[in-house]
């Protein structure tokens, strides 16, 4: 199990840094495009994976999983901002959604641009960022009373020692997960503001 995790950790660092290369070494348009897709696919199969998870815990790895594909999508918004001003080019992907969304008249392209803008900053990041903060300090808060009901379940006989332990395992990766997550909310928002200002300078 150690090695699995050691292997994990050494995984993530080496993608990490495959990340921070995406920023600095200029990319082809075709590779953008094809890092773009990949970009998209991931995002939808997170947010489908999440929608069918019962229980936070179930998928405790979200809060790295959410930072880490916020820094590969950073990443692409910088290559992409480097194609457009070197090239005017930033690949078939972005022309195509931009065509699609536009749909030929720049007005109505301004206008769906900000309330996207909109919508996506004050409502999604800033609303989920603030329900991140508060699960986290409510989280924190019911810790205390969770431990101490543990520990008089055990002291009446109604659990033993392997049951009471499990559940103050579980109850510290819930603290843990939540606040990772007001954690990595926080990034997203910095990563939503720098998204803004790229586009505009784009």
């Amino acid at each position: 199990m150690e090695r699995f995790l050691r292997q994990g950790d050494l995984g993530i660092a080496v993608l990490m840094i495959v990340i921070v290369s995406l920023m600095m070494i200029p990319l082809p348009s075709w590779v953008l495009d094809i890092l773009l897709t990949l970009n998209i696919t991931l995002g939808l199969l997170v947010l489908m994976v999440s929608l069918y998870v019962n229980r936070p815990l179930e998928f405790s790895t979200f809060p790295t999983l959410l930072l880490v594909l916020t820094l590969f999508r950073l990443a692409l918004n910088i290559s992409s901002t480097r194609l457009i001003l070197t090239q005017a080019d930033a690949g078939r992907v972005i022309e195509t959604f931009g065509s699609f969304v536009i749909g030929g008249n720049y007005i109505v392209g301004i206008l769906i641009f900000i309330i996207l803008v909109v919508v996506q900053f004050v409502v999604i990041t800033t609303g989920a960022g603030r329900i991140s903060e508060v699960a986290a300090r409510f989280t924190l808060d019911a810790m205390p009373g969770k431990q101490m009901a543990i520990d008089a379940d055990l002291n009446s006989g109604l659990i033993d020692e392997d049951i009471a332990r499990t559940r103050r395992k579980e109850i510290q990766q819930e603290a843990d997960f939540y606040g990772s997550m007001d954690g990595a909310s926080k990034f997203v928002r910095g990563d939503a503001i720098a998204g803004i200002i790229i586009t505009f300078v784009n």
